[in-house]
């Protein structure tokens, strides 16, 4: 098809018809994997893989009706756009129907099983855990509260979703034109890669959308970035002004006037919205979630009523309507 060749023909990895030297091929580049013909005989399977420091690109094709069973991709997130033909993804107990409409976003600790068709022909963005982590710590200066997970499906009819098509073709082209090269030490390598994991984290949903929607830090001083590491390892104290104050070795005035001038907050609002966010990352689970109160403790909160009022004026719902 025409596609194919557009997508990274020069990057060819694999062009089989045997299944065992496919499913070994393809574990090389992910991870050990089931592979089984769903039905018939016929398989024709093509690798385009280009890989970066942190991110590849790819083009696969299987050719035929296959199951594909990868556990848990472990070290890896992977967005997956269909080019033709259709899949269906089974996610953090989720079923999403793929097609050149609908792609899907897989995390590395939860189980996956996927059914391709035939005629379906994928385009597929596959980033590092740690990269990502990495540039999204960065980017909110701050500590994440735990592991970024990603909703399953992903709308590519949506202005976010032709973005994330676009720079998933982008970075395809780029790679086959030579104007990006597989270098550690090419510097348009490292902001594409760096550009491909932004993109990820501001246009699919996850637990943590709600700290990427906000501004993001400036650097601060010495003394406040002391004050911010204390906040973030002490937030489930009991924490008063003159205790910020104290560990910091600086005058609760002087504080204050930091925090406004740099963040435009105040030290103890800073902390509430550190505590709400934490907790709207923790309510964000989805299998074996501790109840709303128990978060609400863990996270520094010890009035349920205040707690959910706050919540709701900062994320417009309930702490029960997370999900």
């Amino acid at each position: 098809m025409q596609m194919r060749a557009r997508l990274l023909p020069s990057f060819e990895v694999l062009n089989t018809q045997d299944l065992d030297e496919a499913r070994e091929a393809v574990s090389m580049r992910y991870c050990d994997h089931r592979l089984d013909l769903a039905r018939g005989r016929a398989l024709n399977v093509r690798h385009n893989h280009a890989r970066g420091s942190h991110v590849s690109v790819n083009f696969l094709a299987y050719g035929g009706d296959v199951e594909i069973d990868p556990g848990e991709l472990q070290d890896f997130y992977l967005l997956q756009i269909p080019v033709t033909g259709s899949a269906r993804i089974q996610h953090r107990g989720e079923e999403v129907d793929t097609s050149p409409r609908q792609g899907s976003m897989l995390n590395p600790d939860r189980p996956t099983r996927m059914a391709w068709g035939h005629d379906c022909e994928k385009l597929m963005i596959q980033v590092d855990v740690a990269f990502l982590q990495l540039v999204a710590t960065e980017w909110l200066g701050r500590t994440l509260p735990g592991q970024i997970r990603f909703e399953p499906a992903v709308d590519l009819r949506t202005p976010e979703g032709r973005t994330l098509r676009y720079i998933a073709e982008r970075t395809a082209q780029a790679f086959e034109v030579g104007t990006l090269a597989s270098r550690l030490e090419d510097l348009q390598l490292m902001a594409t890669e760096r550009e491909i994991a932004l993109t990820l984290l501001h246009n699919l949903r996850s637990n943590i959308t709600h700290l990427m929607a906000r501004k993001p830090a400036v650097l601060a001083p010495r003394s406040l970035r002391r004050a911010l590491d204390y906040l973030h390892g002490h937030y489930a104290e009991d924490i008063r002004l003159d205790d910020i104050a104290r560990a910091t070795d600086q005058h609760p005035r002087t504080l204050q006037i930091a925090f406004q001038r740099s963040l435009g907050t105040s030290p103890m609002t800073y902390l509430r919205d550190l505590r709400l966010d934490t907790a709207k990352y923790h309510l964000s689970r989805r299998a074996n979630r501790p109840r709303v109160s128990e978060i609400a403790y863990d996270c520094g909160f010890s009035h349920l009523g205040r707690f959910s009022k706050d919540f709701r004026a900062r994320f417009g719902h309930a702490p029960s309507e997370c999900g």
